[in-house]
């Protein structure tokens, strides 16, 4: 049987991806283990190490990091019999490191950088509480759950369609009410709140990227009018997009944008 490809990251985290058990060889010493399932599943759940074998199989990417690295890192251990729905956006980090291939220098690169950031931004969302415990505060069913994670999901990928409560509900199987309820509970915004700062991020991106006029860029990404996408902008970013893109030319401006993203 194969193992997982084994991504030794440092002494104290190894990323481990594919089919198969994990090569006990690569774990880091007092490790505690996070299993990420098959990625389509909307839940990462902790591991014990007897869990490696055969009980990984069912895991596309497993993550081992030593206790004492958690703590200097995030400050924060998760809690030993945790597991947590895991959003939209970390999903596609997962998918995006399942979908590296071969095993060439530049394949371990991105593994390495991908494992990286997926821990980083898993252990962020922890610390934000965007996190929903499986079978904790949420009144909806597993099915639901998983309904609402393909619903945000939809809205990520076809953020530039004419999406509505509605259409989303209908295409996700679900009621324009628990749709609106379980977007409260899992990701504590609206439908359309998802889907104007996911049009917003994209704008963000093309601004950052582009030399495209800031008037087709708001077209590109669902406003009509200039005036419309520059008021959602400010209010999503802190400043209009003209502003954004002279200080993404700078590393001055850079550290100020983040800072008003966060």
């Amino acid at each position: 049987m194969n193992s997982k490809r084994s991504v030794v990251i440092s002494p104290e985290f190894t990323s481990f991806v594919g089919r198969g058990p994990c090569d006990p060889a690569a774990l880091p010493a007092d490790a505690l283990i996070l299993g990420f399932g098959d990625i389509g599943e909307p839940a990462v759940m902790m591991l014990g190490e007897d869990e490696l074998g055969e009980g990984a199989q069912d895991h596309l990417v497993v993550f081992a990091i030593g206790r004492a690295a958690c703590l200097r890192l995030f400050d924060r251990l998760p809690k030993d019999d945790g597991r947590w729905y895991l959003p939209a956006n970390l999903r596609g980090l997962g998918r995006a490191l399942v979908a590296v291939d071969g095993d060439n220098p530049a394949a371990t690169m991105l593994r390495t950088a991908r494992s990286m950031e997926l821990l980083c931004q898993l252990f962020a969302a922890l610390e934000a509480d965007r996190m929903v415990e499986v079978g904790g505060a949420t009144t909806l069913s597993e099915q639901d759950i998983v309904r609402v994670a393909a619903a945000h999901q939809l809205v990520n990928e076809c953020w530039h369609e004419k999406l509505t409560v509605s259409t989303v509900a209908r295409r996700c199987g679900l009621s324009k009410a628990k749709l609106t309820h379980g977007f409260r509970q899992l990701y504590q915004c609206t439908v359309p709140e998802a889907v104007s700062a996911r049009r917003l991020e994209q704008a963000r991106q093309l601004l950052a990227q582009s030399d495209l006029p800031i008037s087709s860029i708001g077209y590109r990404c669902g406003y009509l009018s200039n005036a419309s996408f520059t008021r959602a902008f400010a209010r999503r970013f802190g400043m209009a997009p003209t502003e954004m893109r002279r200080l993404e030319t700078t590393p001055q401006g850079a550290a100020a944008i983040a800072s008003n993203a966060r």
